[in-house]
């Protein structure tokens, strides 16, 4: 399965259902995410094999109007994600303040490893 197609399932309900892969739709009203992959480790077997599933790292960025409410919505993207087995989610970071200059949104960023 896709890994933007497991990250919707996982955590699509959140904020409001504006869970968006790359870039949120222009005029999308907060709070919303975007998540990426931002790399990862390829795998293979020595036979050759390649395995039907491949960890990735994803980084999720919450925007908002108040940076405690763009917390919050991180806090639930990593529980989302740890429990839905499925994903073998590994939390790489806390989730890290950002600020949009043009915006005046407040973020919070995290990565996970995603095994899927």
């Amino acid at each position: 399965m896709s890994v933007h197609i497991s990250v919707q399932a996982a955590v699509g309900a959140l904020a409001g259902g504006r869970v968006f892969p790359l870039v949120a739709d222009e005029g999308t009203a907060v709070p919303y995410v975007v998540f990426q992959v931002v790399g990862g480790d390829p795998m293979s077997f020595i036979s050759g094999d390649r395995p039907g599933k491949q960890e990735r790292r994803v980084q999720f960025s919450v925007w908002a109007k108040t940076t405690l409410e763009a917390h919050a919505i991180a806090a639930q993207i990593e529980t989302a994600l740890c429990d839905t087995a499925e994903l073998q989610t590994e939390v790489l970071t806390i989730a890290v303040d950002a600020f949009d200059e043009v915006t005046k949104y407040r973020g919070a960023r995290q990565d996970f490893y995603l095994f899927c």
